[in-house]
């Protein structure tokens, strides 16, 4: 049991928090804005700002002194704490570090010829959990286009079967009308010949009467 144990690899010590304290990346990214505000400071001289108020600048120099300097130094103070609010509301010396760490890892694996990637006691519960649910996902998907297709499919047999049985219903049905047109000419026409009988057999009939009635006059 204690060989078992001793045999399993222990599980590697979390990782330390990421340091506050500016690394070689974030230090480099301040520097990066104190030069660009400097640089934009001195564009800003007092040459330039002096030729923009001529008057002033000859017959009060120095008080257009103090004004440009009460500009600049306002301008640099303001651009300054709104650079350290951003700096903090977005957490960038933190990311930067952690961007360090990952940089300084890579690098390290690189050199001892490991391959990238995480070992798997190290990764959280959630990409472990999504990592072995991947495969039975892929072949569940894979399972339902697979009866989409089919049901499809049958769908498009059965519109099929639906449309070929209204069609002979409605060739039934115009055969139909077609009799019934037939069988009411037919009534028709038994129905004149029905009435021509009857006008003969009455004149017939009167015929007769009045041959009888000759007779009688005779006798």
């Amino acid at each position: 049991m204690a060989a078992a144990q001793t045999a399993r690899s222990p599980s590697p010590p979390p990782q330390p928090p990421v340091a506050q304290t500016p690394g070689p990346r974030a230090a480099q990214f301040q520097k990066l804005f104190s030069d660009a505000l400097n640089h934009t400071l001195r564009i800003c001289s007092y040459s330039k700002f002096s030729s923009c108020f001529p008057t002033p600048a000859k017959y009060a120099p120095q008080t257009l002194t103090s004004i440009w300097e009460q500009i600049t130094s306002k301008v640099e103070a303001s651009a300054r704490k709104e650079f350290e609010d951003i700096m903090i509301e977005r957490d960038v010396i933190a990311g930067l570090n952690e961007l360090e760490r990952l940089v300084a890892e890579a690098r390290s694996r690189k050199e001892r010829g490991v391959e990238a990637g995480e070992p798997p006691h190290t990764l959280p519960p959630e990409r472990l959990y999504l990592a072995h649910l991947a495969p039975y996902l892929k072949q569940t998907e894979s399972e339902f286009e697979g009866e989409l297709k089919r049901l499809e499919s049958e769908n498009e047999e059965l519109v099929e079967g639906i449309q070929a049985q209204r069609q002979e219903a409605e060739q039934l049905v115009g055969g139909l009308e077609a009799f019934i047109v037939d069988l009411e000419r037919a009534n028709e026409i038994m129905g004149n010949e029905l009435d021509s009988n009857d006008v003969k057999e009455e004149v017939a009939d009167v015929e007769q009467e009045l041959r009888a009635a000759g007779r009688e006059a005779k006798l």
